[in-house]
């Protein structure tokens, strides 16, 4: 047996034990927690995850949506293999940014000038310091349970009451500072009209949670024609759509055009980085070279690890294939086999409960829908499914050997197949059961 395919000398149970006296809670993110232990994963490759006990999992998370090509592209390994030859990170400038920033910009034309950094939430952080700085006016509007990232002035909204922080530790100037409506155009209007400070919305362009509470196109072009109307800047956030469901993104989808694009996850073909794009006029706040209000430049940004050469290595390689549209194509055939199969089990089983999504993703919903469907239902009953379902659901799926991206839902690759389209359903079934027995799901 190679040793990358040796079994791990602690199991999962022990390893939780040994981190829980070094890391806080014992984890890195907090949603990687699972009572009574997380999974420790050892290695992956293609549409395959096998843990540190060796188990084999067909993986529907793919890096949390990052790896459209699956795990292990070989051209993303070579890249990264030939750049570790030549430095992993000097902190200086490099040819790798440039030719990055030229493919970004060859798919997404809306940002006419690219600055990387080093996670997508850096990338909304900035996005909206450079928004404000634009605009002079300090309130952000964002929308009910959508994430941009975990900073201060994005937390505020993610969870019910809305208006309030669902953490500690944030001064109130930041949470007085962001306004949060739901995706409602005409409640959006309300708000920029109640509040003539806010200049800056920021939305998830596929909606909450990679399109879990979904989003239509026409949103998002009432909200660049009231930005317009009420001066703002408007940023899409494509942290997780960006790349995947088209070679530009979802804004190629619908026709908008933002002042500024948030990117993270494929842009690195799953390495550690983010960036914003944007139209010249406002990104030109961060040339050193350009005096803006006074301050040269308008914007101050740093970061070590910016536009890592690595990173930017992987990243050329992962867009070189993602540009040509390819990769989106199978991976979305694959995602519409899994969710009609899905549905087909659920209508068979006479569950109550809709399997839906767009491009290469699917949810589950759980309940009754009216005539309207899912455009019924608001975000908080997408996100209300009962807590004793969810945590039935994905253990009974892990049990049996596939893993979810997060909550109800997950994402197909590149390296999907048939096979695990197949192999997926078998264990979606027999978990329905399961459920059906314990009473946790409704009948329809």
């Amino acid at each position: 047996m190679p040793a990358s395919e040796k079994k791990a000398s602690l199991n999962s149970e022990e390893l939780f034990k040994k981190a829980r006296q070094v890391l806080a809670g014992g984890i890195s993110h907090e949603l990687r927690y699972a009572a009574p232990y997380p999974q420790y994963i050892a290695r992956a490759k293609g549409s395959r995850m096998w843990d540190v006990e060796g188990k084999e999992y067909v993986d529907f998370g793919m890096g949390s949506a990052s790896m459209l090509l699956g795990h292990g592209h070989p051209d993303v390994v070579k890249a990264i293999q030939t750049q570790v030859e030549n430095g992993v990170f000097h902190a200086n400038c490099h040819e790798g940014e440039v030719e990055w920033g030229l493919l970004v910009q060859g798919m997404f034309p809306a940002s006419e000038r690219i600055r990387f950094v080093a996670s997508g939430t850096e990338a909304t952080l900035l996005a909206i310091r450079i928004a404000r700085a634009f605009s002079g006016k300090s309130k952000v509007l964002r929308f009910e349970t959508q994430y941009n990232g975990w900073h201060d002035y994005v937390t505020v909204g993610t969870a019910e009451p809305y208006n309030e922080s669902p953490s500690l530790g944030l001064p109130p100037e930041a949470i007085s500072s962001t306004v949060v409506v739901p995706t409602d155009a005409a409640r959006v209007e309300d708000a920029l009209k109640k509040n003539p400070d806010i200049g800056t919305i920021i939305c998830e362009a596929s909606g909450a949670s990679y399109g879990t509470v979904p989003l239509s196109h026409q949103f998002l072009r009432d909200l660049r024609a009231l930005a317009d109307k009420y001066k703002c800047v408007f940023i899409l956030d494509e942290v997780i759509s960006g790349f995947r469901w088209s070679p530009g993104g979802i804004q190629a989808l619908s026709g908008v055009k933002p002042d500024m694009t948030t990117y993270a996850k494929v842009l690195t073909g799953g390495l550690p980085g983010g960036a914003v794009g944007g139209r010249e006029e406002v990104m030109q706040l961060l040339d050193p070279t350009v005096k803006f209000k006074g301050k040269q430049p308008g914007v101050t940004h740093k970061g070590t690890f910016n536009g890592n050469p690595l990173v930017a290595a992987g990243a050329v390689a992962a867009l070189n294939i993602i540009k040509t549209g390819k990769p989106q194509k199978h991976a979305d055939a694959m995602a519409k086999k899994l969710r009609d199969g899905m549905q087909k089990t659920l209508d068979e089983h006479q569950v109550a409960g809709v399997v839906y999504g767009e491009s290469s993703t699917f949810h589950l919903y759980f309940g009754k829908v009216d005539q309207r469907g899912l455009a019924g239902l608001t975000a908080a009953q997408f996100k209300g499914v009962p807590k004793e379902t969810v945590k039935a659901f994905r253990k009974g799926l892990r049990t049996r050997g596939a893993d979810l991206m997060s909550y109800l839902g997950g994402v197909t690759s590149l390296a999907h197949t048939d096979d695990d389209i197949g192999r997926m359903l078998d264990i979606f079934k027999s978990t329905m059961q399961d459920l059906i027995k314990e009473g946790l799901v409704g009948r329809a």
